[in-house]
């Protein structure tokens, strides 16, 4: 909220790094009167380690990991049971990408113990521990069901390892919904083979996952836990798209009515992380075309608007998730942009949008809106394509499918966005994603696919070093996948993950993020387009 006070001055009642930039002001009446003060926002450090605890043999290598962020970026160093371990340093053990990960080369009993990451920056310091048990016998009890993807197909769900590129579990179509007793995926009158057909689905909170079934008009709920379809929920027609909103634990369903997208709507699963889900509520909105959710972060926990696009029309509606209700509308008439998509970072609070191809010109610019005033501040410079946030909110990778440019823009503490690289690449990016450098703290590689092409591109975003993994088969075709854009996916495997997957026609293929390699192919899983990520369980 901001305020005048009584003597003209500017208040802002709660700051969050979305105030961070330049305020000008301007004498009443003189313009060229005027004062600019920059706001820096500094947030103290939040960590995650993982794991939480493990259990090691002797002999084996272990590793123990540690993400910090806060502004300015924080400073790591690890204890063990108490006592700092920087002076053990040595070649059995390590610390990696500017302490993010402590590497013990080959474990010994007394390496057991409570291990402590410290990060600490100028305004605070947060702390976690990781345990290791060193035992003769740490081979796991039970197999956990935690760090797994799974890939939704014509064949049903596989869940696979990355790490062994094991199939852990693979549900086939004719397998049964546990409360309803219907079958996953109901055979078709005339079709020969039972098969199924997904378009989008979703982690919620590492207990469920959410999956539309367009043809069947429902969405239905996996649980993680026992690996079992558990519900099925009947939604309006043709469900395209999901987002799990985690501030508000609900479920956001847009469905398109039918192929022409002619009577589209958007609906709220409410309790998502509950389990027996009663209800779908419908919303008021009409003609929607998409809707937009901002991811949350470390720093930034909780939510609370999203923004809608009708079809056809020069503005995106911001909305309350929380009432579900509309707030206002942000017009982008004067620029004469249809919005297409949307990216956010909480660094300064910047929102940019993609304007639609039009026919005769050439690809707009993105259009920058300020979440603090909702005011457009007009274009992204001569930036376009889709725009990609890293999950810190430090970067923004723009990709124009047209050109094959891929402009990346690095984001300040200060609110300051500034080009940093303009790459000229001959792959139509279909899908892109961040995964955290091995050997960097705070630091990013991206990994795109095409839309076409059997290539699968990386760039190092400290370098702008580009490399190219090839061969890796037809994607599948837009005709094929017509939920969205993104008609081949590629999926990180979260905060600590080092596995990416992405499909092609009839298989998958494993990526190892740490070595920027090929992990595997695993075949016989036929448009497998749909993917989550579990994490630990």
């Amino acid at each position: 909220v901001q305020d005048f006070g009584e003597d003209d001055s500017l208040y802002i009642t709660k700051v969050t790094t979305i105030h961070m930039g330049n305020y000008t002001c301007h004498a009443y009446g003189y313009e060229e009167l005027y004062q600019t003060h920059v706001l820096q926002v500094n947030v103290p450090p939040v960590i995650r380690v993982y794991p939480e605890t493990q259990a090691q043999e002797p002999g084996v290598s272990a590793s123990l990991k540690c993400h910090a962020e806060g502004i300015p970026n924080p400073r790591i160093t690890w204890l063990k049971n108490g006592i700092d371990i920087m002076p053990k340093l040595s070649k059995q053990l390590t610390l990696l990408a500017n302490g993010s990960e402590l590497h013990i080369n080959s474990v010994r009993y007394e390496d057991t113990g409570a291990y402590t990451c410290i990060a600490k920056n100028e305004v605070g310091v947060d702390e976690d521990i990781s345990s290791l048990f060193i035992e003769d016998s740490a081979r796991k009890t039970r197999l956990s069901v935690g760090n797994m993807f799974y890939v939704f197909s014509d064949d049903g769900i596989t869940v696979l390892q990355p790490n062994e590129c094991e199939i852990r579990r693979h549900i086939r179509p004719e397998e049964r919904i546990f409360t309803s007793y219907e079958e996953i995926c109901p055979r078709v009158e005339g079709e020969g083979i039972q098969s199924c057909l997904w378009a989008s689905a979703v982690n919620v909170r590492d207990k469920y996952i959410y999956v539309t079934q367009p043809k069947q008009n429902r969405v239905m709920i996996i649980d993680i836990q026992t690996q079992k379809a558990i519900q099925s929920l009947d939604v309006d027609p043709l469900p395209t798209k999901l987002h799990y909103d985690k501030s508000h634990d609900q479920v956001w369903v847009l469905s398109w009515g039918d192929m022409r997208k002619s009577s589209p709507t958007l609906q709220v699963i409410p309790e998502a992380s509950a389990g027996e889900v009663q209800r779908v509520i419908r919303t008021p909105f009409e003609g929607v075309d998409d809707f937009f959710i901002p991811p949350t972060n470390l720093i930034i926990n909780h939510v609370r608007f999203g923004f809608i696009f009708n079809k056809s029309k020069s503005a995106v509606h911001k909305i309350d998730l929380e009432t579900v209700t509309h707030i206002k509308t942000i017009n982008f008439k004067n620029y004469s942009c249809v919005p297409q998509t949307m990216a956010y970072t909480h660094l300064g609070g910047y929102f940019f949008v993609q304007c639609r191809r039009n026919r005769s010109v050439a690809a707009s610019p993105q259009l920058i809106i300020d979440s603090v005033t909702d005011a457009v501040i007009g274009p992204n410079s001569d930036v376009s394509g889709t725009p990609y946030i890293s999950p810190d909110g430090r970067y923004l990778v723009s990709a124009d499918e047209d050109s094959g440019r891929m402009k990346v823009q690095a984001l300040s503490v200060r609110g300051e966005i500034k080009l940093i690289y303009d790459l000229q690449t001959n792959i139509r990016v279909s899908d892109l994603t961040f995964q955290p450098s091995f050997t960097e703290g705070n630091q990013y590689y991206i990994y795109a696919t095409s839309h076409l092409q059997t290539d699968v591109l990386f760039v190092e975003l400290s370098t702008g070093k580009m490399n190219v993994l090839k061969n890796l088969k037809d994607p599948i075709t837009s005709k094929d996948w017509p939920w969205s854009n993104y008609n081949r996916i590629m999926k990180d495997s979260g905060l600590f993950g080092q596995y990416l997957i992405t499909p092609a026609k009839e298989s998958l293929f494993v990526i190892n993020g740490r070595q920027n390699t090929l992990r595997c192919e695993v075949s016989g899983i036929r448009r497998g387009n749909t993917v989550v990520w579990v994490g630990e369980v």
